[in-house]
């Protein structure tokens, strides 16, 4: 595992080399919250980690329900039995194992790994706007149907999920990269992850951190270019 840290905000990486997973810390000052629970063999690195900070763990919350972002949320849940599980409405129905689309959606089969016996469900829904600590909700749908980012109001940094990939180079979410292709064949609708990365560009963030790849400082430019490289790909 590596740790990154930039602010209040802590990257945790799992196989950096071959298929990186991260989740976030962001410290509260007295309290942490958890953004994210990679796999479940990351489940004791995740637990170290916050040990390690000597501060209660006081919210999970997830930005979509694939298993590579709630593999560790049972184990967690375990350790911190008070910690209030936060996610969209709409990716809790994922959670829970239904897969079907509701009214007015994108005809996109939901894609990726959609996770089966999770055993935590989220205490808490959040809608956008919502406000989890220092986060606030931004709904960020196109990789799955409920995805959301968390902007972290005092910093103005952005935890996108999987809006955005940054291994292999930077891409929308849906993009193909030959060098990391997993986002892009987990991606339920790209158009709405098009319109997502758009929304998330109008946000002016100042980091941007994803599940899978480096964050990055100062990313519009990098953002900029991935959502022309995603217009290109949906128009050609």
């Amino acid at each position: 595992m590596q740790m990154t840290k930039k602010g209040p905000v802590y990257q945790l990486t799992f196989m950096p080399r071959f298929f990186p997973v991260n989740c976030y810390i962001v410290d509260e000052e007295t309290e942490l919250t958890l953004v994210d629970a990679a796999l479940g063999f990351n489940a004791k690195q995740i637990l170290l980690s916050i040990k390690v900070m000597e501060k209660p763990l006081t919210r999970i919350i997830i930005t979509h329900a694939h298993s590579d972002h709630i593999g560790a949320l049972d184990a967690i849940k375990r350790e911190w039995p008070d910690a209030v599980v936060y996610m969209s409405p709409r990716d809790a129905r994922l959670l829970a194992g239904d897969t079907s689309l509701l009214p007015g959606e994108p005809d996109s089969p939901i894609k990726g790994g959609v996770p089966r016996n999770v055993k935590t469900q989220p205490d808490r829904l959040l809608e956008e706007g919502d406000s989890a600590g220092s986060l606030q909700v931004v709904n960020t749908p196109g990789h799955t149907p409920g995805s959301i980012s968390l902007l972290h109001t005092r910093s103005h940094f952005l935890i996108a999920g999987d809006a955005f990939q940054t291994r292999g180079g930077i891409a929308v979410s849906g993009t193909f990269k030959p060098l990391f292709p997993f986002p892009a064949f987990a991606t339920w609708n790209k158009q709405t992850a098009l319109e997502s990365a758009k929304k998330i560009r109008q946000l002016n963030p100042q980091l941007l951190a994803v599940g899978h790849g480096k964050m990055i400082d100062k990313p519009l430019d990098a953002i900029d270019l991935a959502i022309m490289e995603s217009e290109k790909s949906l128009h050609s």
